[in-house]
């Protein structure tokens, strides 16, 4: 497909953009040659005995060489000094400045994004005060890789304009890690918040649950309407715990808050569920993968209970023959949903595609691709995973459809389209689209 209008504009791995985040010391007894104290016992312990001109002269090293490079460092560090009173016990009566140099011990910069950013999604900002006719201001999500290979959720903002232009918000200049809202159990659900001061933009959210534990990957993004006009944001990604993965469910109504729930079912053994941004004949509705190369539709009466559904479409050419896998939420059209697909094929080459489905049954395919819309070229195939493109979901603005993209695992890049064209790489013209053509695979 030639009608794709390539934004000039690249994200790539920023090491500079770093988060404080809590330094983990063991506080059980080491048993070694200077007691059986633990280390963080005998850290604190020799902290506390610091005279106050001491203190201030190791906290003002500190500051000098962290605080122009955080937002409230000194809160932080006195937040993560109360964590470890909570774990050791006394130091009461400590001033603020003893309290915030045993903070900052306890505590470290992490890089979140310091080895890769890819697989975005991205929807409609609920702020849309101050914008010119046919333009839409958007919110992207972004997996962000840093030390450990620790994929995290972060955020975008900028604005596609009537002319299928896109527009990125400038980086914010600090970075702060969503904080729980409330007390949880060790598997969930979480509830996390954004500081009040900052931007989404400048909020990373880290794995919080034991299943969460080595990365939050491949969020999927999508404005959910229910039967009475209410909006929220709703999304799935998957929750790596270092051996097992699991679907989880993202809620906002704002980003300002976050809730965070596993899902449940067979569904949620598999990767890169995709919700729909409504119900469909009364329930929830989604588009998985459940045998690992196919497309299913699911439909649930429980946002969070996903189960087996009916396989609808499977790999048929070359390019997609290895396997298939939707690259988000389907986007309603006055056609039919729009679902973008990936497929692989030879030397494991993502390419993306798309499907037509139809409005009251999308188990009934109205077209598809038989070539891809998008695939990695000279300029897209090198990376971390070379010769891979991938999204985690697009929007409809208008007569414009946006996708942002990862290129081989490394960078995001940004494609836009017209509707029409899309429509006419599928083949379809006004007649076509009120007939299914492809019945549910058996």
């Amino acid at each position: 497909m030639t009608n794709l209008n390539h934004s000039p504009i690249v994200l790539t791995a920023n090491p500079e953009r770093v988060v404080l985040r809590p330094f983990s010391i063991s506080v059980q007894p080491t048993g070694s040659a200077q007691g059986s104290a633990s280390r963080a016992h005998r850290i604190c312990n020799q902290l506390v005995s610091l005279t106050r001109e001491q203190c201030q002269a190791e906290l003002a090293n500190v500051n000098r060489d962290f605080q122009g490079r955080h937002w409230q460092t000194r809160e932080i560090f006195i937040d993560r000094f109360n964590q470890i009173q909570q774990l050791i016990g006394g130091m009461d009566n400590l001033d603020d400045d003893h309290r915030a140099l045993i903070g900052a011990y306890f505590s470290h910069e992490y890089s979140f994004e310091a080895a890769a950013v890819m697989n975005p999604s991205v929807v409609p900002h609920p702020d849309q005060s101050g914008m010119a006719e046919g333009h839409v201001r958007f919110i992207m999500s972004l997996r962000t890789v840093g030390e450990g290979h620790i994929s995290t959720i972060s955020f975008r903002e900028g604005v596609l304009s009537a002319e299928g232009n896109i527009e990125l918000k400038d980086e914010s200049d600090f970075v702060v890690a969503a904080s729980p809202a409330r007390d949880f159990g060790a598997d969930g659900p979480v509830e996390l918040r954004r500081h009040a001061a900052c931007n989404i933009s400048s909020t990373v959210i880290f794995p919080i649950t034991r299943a969460q534990a080595n990365g939050l990957e491949d969020l999927r993004m999508v404005h959910f309407q229910d039967e009475n006009g209410r909006s929220t944001y709703i999304g799935s990604y998957t929750a790596y715990s270092g051996r097992e993965i699991g679907c989880e469910l993202f809620e906002t109504d704002d980003f300002m808050t976050f809730r965070l729930s596993p899902f449940r079912g067979e569904a949620a053994r598999h990767k890169g569920l995709a919700l729909f941004p409504r119900k469909i004949n009364g329930r929830y509705a989604a588009i998985g993968r459940l045998d690992h190369e196919s497309l299913y539709f699911l439909e649930s009466d429980d946002l969070t209970v996903w189960n087996y559904g009916d396989r609808f479409i499977e790999p048929v050419y070359p390019w997609e023959l290895v396997q298939m896998g939707n690259c988000g939420s389907p986007i309603e059209l006055d056609e039919g949903w729009l679902l973008l697909t990936h497929g692989v094929g030879a030397m494991r080459r993502y390419s993306l595609a798309a499907a037509l489905l139809d409005k009251e049954d999308p188990r009934k395919v109205i077209a598809r691709s038989t070539v891809p819309l998008l695939s990695p070229d000279e300029e897209t195939r090198e990376g971390y995973v070379p010769n891979v493109v991938y999204t985690c979901g697009g929007m409809r603005a208008g007569e414009w459809i946006m996708i942002p993209y990862g290129v081989a695992n490394s960078s995001i890049r940004f494609v836009t389209a017209r509707i029409s064209d899309i429509l006419n790489h599928l083949g379809v013209g006004a007649e076509q689209a009120s007939q299914p053509i492809v019945e549910p695979v058996k």
